[in-house]
């Protein structure tokens, strides 16, 4: 069987991007396609050839890879994959658009519905030119909806990575979901049982990630914070935080999982659709302080692997950080939770299941 993985653009590392590398890693031999390929700053795909479309000659594109959205679908679109019996796509966006052969199947593993399409006013508030362009945008957007809308319908199956995002895919797209927990990488993360007096939160600087809360929280309560990542609220966080929180930039894979395994508690203030973050913190045996609403639902147990605070406000984050600073937490337990039910394993087992019974056989993957 001759397997094509389809991403949206590999341009950065998120939780998309970590899921898309698993399962390159699972089927070595499959072909590797994206819009747009910056090895420099996403997944390590080893010496895999990666082919990407008629974006990657333009000027530009790879850096400015958000303003090249417009392109998206056309570039899929022109892909010829219909030499694969089996597509499966990793997507928030555009790479479920490809075309396929008609014996082919498709399956998508669908991380979100377009979000800056579908949530645009959420998405586009950090970039503080948006309500300038914002009637122009909202009509090209309308073009693009109507044309998700329509690629939307080639993947012949959809696997989600929360129950929200399934819903989600119902009621936009009109597709029913599987919902499949996303996996991790367990033996990518150090465990430690001895805490250091920091608190940490990683995500990309962007405003739906709600830094802003976290910050405000710990501005308050004069804790130590360490923030990992970058993006384009860096510098508004930078000048509301006081002494005690720390900015420390795009980190590597190394000091990534030292600074997850030896702090008190990993922050999440965001509303995610499924959220790697809280589960890599519990495969490092720390506990999670988070929203609780959306995909930590599904991945997380009050007082056992974190806490949940109701409301997306300093307060209530404060409330939560408190109920946590009293917790005698099991940490070899948060660790056996995420590597029982979040391991790769587990993961592959549903899935591979999933995309036999889809494929109309009885088994392909063993």
């Amino acid at each position: 069987m001759k397997i094509a993985l389809v991403h949206d653009y590999l341009t950065q590392r998120g939780g998309a991007e970590r899921v898309f590398e698993l399962l390159c890693k699972r089927y070595p031999e499959a072909d590797i396609f994206t819009s747009l390929y910056d090895p420099e700053k996403t997944i390590d795909l080893g010496d895999r050839i990666v082919n990407t479309t008629f974006l990657q000659k333009i000027p530009g594109a790879v850096k400015y890879f958000r303003s090249m959205a417009p392109l998206y679908f056309p570039a899929f679109r022109a892909l010829d994959l219909q030499d694969y019996d089996l597509i499966i796509s990793s997507s928030t966006s555009f790479a479920k658009a490809v075309r396929k052969n008609p014996n082919a199947r498709h399956i998508c593993f669908c991380h979100n519905v377009t979000r800056f399409l579908w949530d645009t006013a959420t998405y586009l508030r950090e970039y503080g030119d948006y309500r300038y362009f914002a009637p122009l945008i909202e009509q090209i957007f309308q073009v693009m909806r109507k044309v998700d809308l329509k690629y939307a319908q080639e993947p012949d199956l959809y696997i989600a990575n929360s129950s929200v995002v399934a819903r989600r895919i119902e009621s936009i797209y009109g597709k029913k979901a599987m919902m499949v927990n996303y996996p991790i990488d367990t033996s990518k993360f150090l465990f430690s049982d001895i805490k250091e007096e920091y608190y940490l939160a990683s995500a990309r600087m962007i405003s739906y990630k709600r830094l802003d809360i976290i910050v405000e929280a710990f501005n308050w309560l004069g804790w130590r914070l360490l923030i990992s990542g970058d993006g384009p609220e860096l510098a508004r966080l930078k000048s509301k935080a006081l002494k005690n929180i720390e900015f420390l930039g795009h980190v590597s894979d190394k000091t990534r999982k030292d600074l997850f395994s030896k702090a008190k508690s990993i922050i999440v203030a965001a509303l995610e659709d499924y959220g790697l973050v809280p589960v890599e913190a519990n495969a490092s045996g720390t506990p999670v302080i988070a929203y609780g609403a959306g995909g930590v639902l599904d991945t997380q147990i009050p007082g056992e692997t974190g806490v949940f605070f109701k409301r997306q406000t300093p307060e209530s984050l404060q409330i939560a950080l408190l109920e946590a600073n009293g917790i005698s937490w099991d940490y070899d337990r948060i660790r056996n939770h995420a590597v029982t039910n979040f391991s790769e394993n587990a993961f592959f087992s549903k899935v591979e299941q999933i995309i036999n019974q889809a494929c109309g056989v009885h088994q392909i993957f063993i």
